[in-house]
């Protein structure tokens, strides 16, 4: 029998069967581990290395130093931040011989194959350390060409954040990289560079140009940073006063080299018509201090001068917004139309994109722009930096907060229905507030995409291409959709509709399926993918009333039915390889688990008149009594659900106790004691031996990806501490237990 904790330690030993409280332990513990931390802001050289859309940073050293000769080197240093001990595949496709060394450790070196071929990738596994990691890359020129392509397999989920060395460079986003040298001057035998050292002390000159040229080091703010528009233009430039200085009696001196109109907390207090200097005595009485200054394009120039003074002397002015890596106080949106004239609240906004003035940068990302620092080529730009963990997360470790991906929209879930059952409304705040980071910030992530080749945040929905993408959190968010509309969900929602409608792959008989060309999983269809599908697609229907998406939910329950139901053991294969023609034959846990609850998900939202009803309510009788059959004595199911040899895992236990649990509620199950037994046996067990009296869970399989043999699913996908594939349908389990517990009184009280 698996044992994950001490009896005494288990919830289960202390709050018995006080289901209540144990989902009242397992969503405190989340909420503590994972605070509203938001995405990190950072200075972001957009004429450094960007990436492509598969993720790998572009080394085209061939265009970037095109003065290279035959024979010279060049190298990139970058720094990546990992929580916690973590492993991932990098891919490397080099266009020229190429060394690459982690933490000055020698993993990589190209081989004339690699060099000659155009589409050689290597792929070479990295261990990162807790803390720091320094990454640098050797590149040679050669007739054949001088660079590559670096990046972690995967990328859009594995995200690889890499971070500028050097003193110069601290906190800045992105690489940077040498200009062309005639011999090595870092390797073995050589040494390394100093990663926190100047640039000057490290022996190479390194791009890209962080200091102005002298002939734009002289010019005003704005047209230093933007350039001199050919025509009539406007800019913003956005900043804050010291919170310290609130109180003061102050005096405004500044010049203009245009028409120019001051904010401070959206309330105008100074305004020129046209360029000059201008002194003003004002009260600092403000809430916040921020103030924006709105500068026209004039005939002496384009930008301002502004400085601040009281009785303790000249105040400074901060950034708006935590900017790490950012130079100077102020942030700068440009050019922009020479009539635009927006109030300051709608300006004042780090997600804000603005549309550029005709002319003006309108062949990139369709003529918008976000904000841009006073530095050459700097932008601000946002990242999700919680994703650099553990791939064995311990107790306490794990933040996740603003991530997108399919994990996360059940664990949202379980939050939402944790605070409705509880009466909590901060617990679905909280959900809430993550499912905003998101849609918030879905215009710019798009636009992000299309300016600098790979997203910085929202990955997996901006680059949609499967099931896994997008139908968990899509679900999720539907759920969170308010009474009164939210148009950033639905708006977010219609794409992923669209998505599955029009561009996901199907089998000729219209199943989904994985075409993954080129990838281990080519031509595969996944019980996990009915989890993936069918709850959005059902809450889609009900909201926006189109009956087809409800139809095809329905229809894919039984299109996979007739290809992974494995009538002789009741239960469902995880996985069908087209390739080989037929199922791989193994009943793993969480892929039933999935079936089952989606299942039950769309029978609730499934009219009693609907076409494809009565099938489907047999096919869940059919796999609740399969997998009925299978429980264990402990009350929990195996990892393989037909080999008692296996470990008992608690993702798949929670989902069958949830299914079983509103078979009942739902009057769906026609023995019902069987099943009430069933699904409170799942449930005591789970707190017995899978969720501790800290509200952590243990006992959830790792994310899987398939094979024909037993011992991938039982040796190889190992148990990890508060998964995300567990901690949501842990609480989802919690809540349907309660209210089975609730449907078990009344109808008691009734008779």
């Amino acid at each position: 029998m698996t044992e994950y904790i001490e009896r005494r330690e288990s919830i289960g030993y202390w709050l018995g069967d006080d289901a209540a409280g144990i989902l009242g332990a397992v969503a405190g513990r989340y909420l503590g581990a994972n605070p509203e931390i938001p995405f990190a802001l950072r200075a972001f050289p957009a004429d450094g290395i960007l990436q492509t859309e598969e993720g790998y940073y572009d080394f085209d050293l061939e265009r970037r130093l095109p003065d290279a000769r035959h024979g010279e080197v060049a190298y990139a240093c970058g720094l990546v931040w990992s929580d916690d001990e973590r492993s991932l595949d990098a891919g490397i496709m080099p266009f020229s011989p190429v060394r690459f060394y982690l933490n000055d450790a020698l993993l990589y070196r190209s081989g004339a194959v690699d060099e000659m071929k155009p589409d050689a990738k290597a792929v070479v596994p990295l261990l990162l350390r807790k803390g720091w990691n320094a990454l640098l890359l050797e590149m040679r020129k050669t007739g054949a060409g001088f660079g590559c392509r670096f990046g972690a397999e995967e990328g859009k989920v594995r995200i690889l954040q890499v971070l500028a060395p050097f003193a110069e460079r601290r906190e800045t986003a992105g690489w940077a990289y040498s200009g062309a040298l005639p011999e090595t001057i870092y390797g073995e035998g050589i040494g390394f560079p100093d990663y926190a050292a100047k640039e000057p002390d490290t022996g190479a000159g390194w791009l890209p140009a962080r200091e102005w040229p002298a002939d734009a080091a002289g010019r005003p703010n704005l047209e230093r940073i933007f350039g001199r528009p050919q025509g009539a233009a406007a800019g913003y430039a956005w900043s804050r006063l010291p919170l310290t200085a609130r109180g003061a009696r102050s005096v405004w001196r500044g010049r203009a080299y245009g028409p120019l109109t001051v904010w401070l907390d959206g309330q105008p207090v100074i305004e020129l018509p046209e360029a000059g200097v201008f002194e003003r005595e004002l009260p600092l009485a403000f809430a916040d201090g921020h103030v924006l200054v709105g500068a026209q394009t004039g005939e002496q120039g384009w930008g301002f001068e502004i400085a601040v003074s009281a009785e303790r002397g000249d105040l400074g002015f901060e950034l708006p917004a935590p900017v790490h890596g950012a130079p100077g106080g102020w942030l700068y949106a440009g050019p922009l139309p020479a009539d635009s004239d927006e109030a300051p609240d709608g300006v004042q906004s780090v997600k804000r994109l603005f549309k550029l003035a005709d002319g003006a940068g309108a062949a990139v990302a369709g003529g918008m722009a976000g904000w841009a620092l006073d530095g050459p080529g700097l932008r601000l730009r946002p990242y999700y930096e919680n994703a650099m963990l553990s791939n064995r997360w311990t107790a306490g470790s794990a933040t996740n907060f603003g991530r997108w991906d399919y994990p996360l929209g059940v664990t949202m879930y379980g939050l939402l229905q944790t605070a409705r059952e509880l009466g909590r409304p901060e617990i679905a705040d909280y959900a809430r507030a993550h499912i905003d980071s998101c849609a918030d910030w879905y215009e710019y992530s798009l636009w992000d995409k299309a300016a600098y080749g790979f997203p910085s945040v929202n990955h997996q929905l901006v680059l949609m291409k499967m099931l896994d993408n997008c139908g968990s959190f899509g679900s999720a968010m539907l759920e969170a959709y308010p009474p009164e509309g939210n148009d950033g969900y639905l708006a977010i929602a219609d794409v992923i509709a669209d998505f599955i409608a029009n561009r996901l792959e199907r089998r000729g008989d219209g199943a989904y399926y994985r075409l993954c060309v080129g990838e281990y999983s080519a031509d595969t269809m996944w019980a996990d993918d009915l989890y993936m599908s069918a709850p959005f697609l059902s809450r889609y229907a009900g909201i926006t009333g189109e009956q087809r998406y409800l139809d095809d939910a329905a229809s894919q329950f039984l299109h996979y039915r007739r290809y992974l139901y494995m009538p002789e053991r009741g239960v469902m294969s995880h996985v069908y390889d087209f390739k080989y023609g037929k199922a791989t034959g193994i009943p793993w846990g969480r892929g039933n688990g999935w079936t089952l609850f989606s299942l039950s998900e769309l029978l609730e939202r499934l009219p009693e008149t609907h076409g494809d009803r009565s099938a489907l309510l047999a096919f869940f009788r059919e796999l609740c009594a399969g997998i009925a059959a299978l429980q264990g004595e402990s009350g929990l199911w195996r990892q393989v659900l037909t080999d008692p040899d296996a470990y008992e895992e608690a993702s798949c236990t929670a989902m069958f106790a949830y299914a079983f649990a509103r078979g009942v509620r739902f009057g769906w199950l026609e023995d019902a004691a069987r099943y009430t037994d069933a699904a409170l046996r799942a449930w005591r067990g789970l707190a017995a031996k899978a969720i501790d009296r800290n509200g952590n869970v243990h006992g959830v399989c790792s994310g899987s990806r398939y094979s024909f043999t037993e011992h991938y699913y039982k040796y190889d996908l190992l148990t990890v501490v508060n998964d995300n594939h567990g901690t949501g349908i842990m609480m989802l389990a919690g809540v349907e237990i309660c209210r089975l517990a609730a449907f078990l009184r009344e109808r008691d009280t009734a008779d």
